[in-house]
């Protein structure tokens, strides 16, 4: 498959990314601030890059759809800046707007805010123990993020949502996924690694299940 990823830059994308070239995919990797050449890898060093970068900002529509043409799939793994959260609607909407006119599928990460809680219709964002203060404006920027693409009817997308701890981890090739519920593990904790969410995102990708909808994943 020919895959596009916008964000590619940034931790998760940046590991979907590599998780797609193993698996014998064509990748191009696509970010605002990036256009190829030199970048820190994730130990520091500088390193050089030999895939296909493309310089995009997600928010221009035309800009997706003209990137997004004669691909099969578009991730978007944005992520905003702190501060920047109001940034995340305008994006998700050129994310949908471009994949409408390149007609491609979309798959979108997104966050643990809009999720509900297993057997409630609690939002994970209304509860500090799953989303901290610290980081409940990002989490309310991924319930709009969800809106929009929940009115982009005619666009094939997919939400993928992660759970309360993300970052980057083990490679375990493991993973569990809940629909629109927070995956929340036997002792209490719900958290994945960035390199297994990157394998669940591939494994969509390849055998899709959710059209128009939401998927969380968790450990």
């Amino acid at each position: 498959m020919k895959i596009l990823v916008i964000g590619a830059s940034g931790a998760c994308g940046r590991r979907v990314a590599t998780e797609a070239e193993a698996r014998g995919h064509t990748v191009t990797r696509a970010s605002r601030t990036r256009r190829g050449g030199r970048h820190l890898s994730d130990t520091g060093r500088e390193t050089l890059d030999a895939p296909t970068w493309v310089g995009l900002d997600a928010a221009d529509a035309p800009a997706v759809a003209q990137a997004a043409r004669g691909h099969d799939v578009i991730l978007g793994a944005t992520r905003p800046a702190r501060g920047h959260e109001d940034e995340v609607p305008a994006a998700t909407a050129g994310l949908a707007t471009g994949a409408k006119q390149a007609d491609v599928r979309l798959i979108v990460i997104g966050g643990a805010g809009p999720l509900l809680l297993p057997g409630s219709t609690s939002r994970a964002i209304d509860h500090e123990q799953w989303v901290p203060r610290a980081y409940r404006q990002a989490a309310a920027a991924s319930v709009e993020q969800l809106q929009v693409l929940e009115a982009a009817v005619d666009v094939a997308w997919t939400y993928l949502a992660p759970p309360a701890l993300f970052q980057p981890g083990e490679r375990t090739g493991t993973y569990r996924t809940g629909g629109t519920e927070l995956v929340i593990a036997a002792d209490g904790t719900s958290l994945i690694s960035m390199e297994d969410f990157a394998i669940a995102a591939l494994d969509e990708i390849e055998a899709p299940t959710t059209h128009q909808g939401v998927l969380s994943i968790g450990s």
